[in-house]
């Protein structure tokens, strides 16, 4: 087995406290035998952080929680953050409802809220009514991706940057649906337009390992023009999500998934029809991404003067 196999071996952990088994060859793993909350104990806690640096994203079936319970669990794991543009559910403070009907979801492949700039480092998404097909959601592993691109592709990437914004082409995501819908959409979503600059390659701050931030908040490469950067970034797409590179997980109520957003990319798939899919998140705040060059990246809208006085 040479070394690029050997790291992509999604295998046991033989000093883990926890029961893991593993759901895909390269990313995702259930985790039995643990019920998440705010008073789960600090060796489990450590070992959740442990596994899901290793595995990307965790699975936890027939948990019970409700949602003081789910944003108290998130307080654990760090700082939570509600979503720049979107209000939070009724009665949370940080809580994001993803409710869906007529397949309407975001099935398109990304990493959550890359348009600013330290975009969180880990969500958490609870299942509370979910169709009786469909509707499961993706996972891909961008540390992977990145491991195997050729030589001369990572050499491209290494030190390019690319420029995210919320304000993307939402007809192209979301085409099969109704203009007002997409409008609506739209008009909430963008409320704020944001734009950011991110390394396209990044170091992760725990596990060192390069990962890719694309996803199709992309709005550009820097030095390359419009069809181009699409171009490139659909090259860079398919790498990341190669079958070989995800995890697929078929939702039941109950479960939640938990993922490492600096190193993962994910997707619903918007194929349930009429049925209703019901789920809410927490993210979890995440620090500046960092380049290979060292550079960190930088926001350009809003203006980060304009940022310091709104935070005040």
């Amino acid at each position: 087995m040479t070394a690029l196999q050997k790291n992509f071996v999604n295998a046991r952990e033989a000093d883990t406290p926890l029961d893991i088994v593993p759901v895909a060859g390269r990313i995702g793993a259930e985790v039995r035998g643990v019920r998440l909350s705010g008073e789960i104990d600090e060796l489990t806690l450590d070992a959740l952080n442990t596994a899901l640096l290793r595995h990307k994203v965790l699975f936890f079936r027939d948990q019970t929680i409700d949602d003081r319970e789910q944003e108290e669990f998130a307080r654990r794991l760090g700082t939570p953050v509600a979503h720049p543009t979107v209000p939070v559910a009724d009665g949370s403070r940080y809580l994001l409802e993803l409710d869906s009907r007529e397949g309407y979801a975001a099935s398109s492949w990304h990493t959550d809220v890359t348009f600013v700039p330290s975009y969180p480092k880990a969500s958490i998404l609870r299942a509370i009514e979910v169709p009786d097909a469909g509707g499961d959601t993706l996972w891909a592993n961008t540390a992977t991706a990145y491991e195997e691109l050729p030589d001369a592709l990572k050499i491209l990437v290494d030190n390019l940057r690319a420029v995210h914004t919320n304000l993307y082409d939402y007809a192209a995501t979301f085409g099969s649906f109704a203009k007002e819908q997409i409008e609506n959409h739209k008009a909430v979503f963008a409320s704020t337009v944001y734009e950011t600059e991110h390394p396209v390659v990044r170091v992760h701050p725990e596990t060192g390992e390069r990962t890719l931030i694309v996803g199709h908040f992309i709005k550009s490469f820097v030095g390359f023009n419009g069809a181009d950067s699409q171009r490139l970034l659909q090259i860079l797409q398919d790498h990341v999500t190669k079958p070989e590179n995800t995890v697929r997980w078929r939702w039941r109520k109950g479960d939640v998934a938990i993922w490492d957003n600096r190193a993962t990319q994910h997707r619903a798939i918007a194929d349930f029809g009429l049925q209703r899919r019901k789920l809410r998140r927490v993210t979890i705040d995440g620090d500046l991404p960092v380049g290979i060059d060292g550079l960190p990246s930088r926001a350009i809208k809003p203006e980060p003067a304009f940022e310091a006085i709104a935070a005040e």
